[in-house]
């Protein structure tokens, strides 16, 4: 049954996957195992997005499937043993932009990959980004926009990041359509995901999980 899962949200069959949660939830399955499948599954999308074998919309989709099977596990999963977090990332669309799409698919995939994600939405204050860094002891900070006149808004989260202290404990990541090097260079941030399976990989060796 198990397999049967990974694959059914592999081929995006959401109906499927969510009856087979069910199923296996009434038998007693361990909801952290029901996670790891997912997560295996997510692993496949990842790669066949990284390979141009899917693309965005399926990534949505993977991504609303995932919620959707977060929302049954959720009860079953504060009577299971807690799983350790590779590490806190704080994320937003920074000021000025409203754009969600990327982000959202961000943040359900390090979710899946097993941070502790604090989704500030978007518009975010550059005083919200660092406040919450500091309040959840984060381990990164991630930011992003699909305008480019939002860069100015990523400029000053880092030069508040540098100000309050926390940059020798806490990375800095940028991300969106019109992110390049040279935008990460004129932001003065850490790096950038070019796009959600990157963002999470750079997560994971800025803090020693992969």
């Amino acid at each position: 049954m198990t397999e049967g899962l990974t694959q059914a949200i592999v081929d995006l069959r959401e109906d499927d996957a969510l009856a087979m949660v069910d199923q296996l939830l009434a038998e007693g399955a361990d909801p952290m195992g029901i996670l790891d499948d997912c997560k295996r599954a997510m692993d496949v999308i990842g790669e066949r997005f990284a390979c141009g074998e899917a693309f965005i919309p399926e990534l949505m989709m993977a991504g609303e499937i995932m919620q959707s099977i977060s929302g049954k596990l959720k009860p079953h999963l504060t009577s299971a043993p807690s799983q350790e977090k590779l590490g806190v990332v704080v994320i937003g669309t920074v000021e000025g932009d409203i754009h969600h799409i990327g982000k959202d698919i961000v943040v359900t995939m390090l979710d899946i990959a097993g941070f502790d994600v604090v989704d500030l939405g978007v518009d975010v204050k550059v005083a919200a980004f660092v406040d919450t860094a500091r309040e959840k002891r984060a381990d990164v900070i991630a930011m992003s926009c699909l305008l480019t006149s939002a860069f100015d808004a990523m400029k000053r989260t880092v030069a508040a990041a540098d100000e309050a202290g926390i940059r020798g404990s806490v990375k800095l990541m940028i991300g969106g359509a019109p992110i390049t090097e040279q935008v990460v260079a004129y932001t003065g941030a850490d790096g950038y995901g070019k796009d959600a399976v990157g963002a999470v990989e750079l997560a994971k060796q800025w803090i020693g999980g992969a």
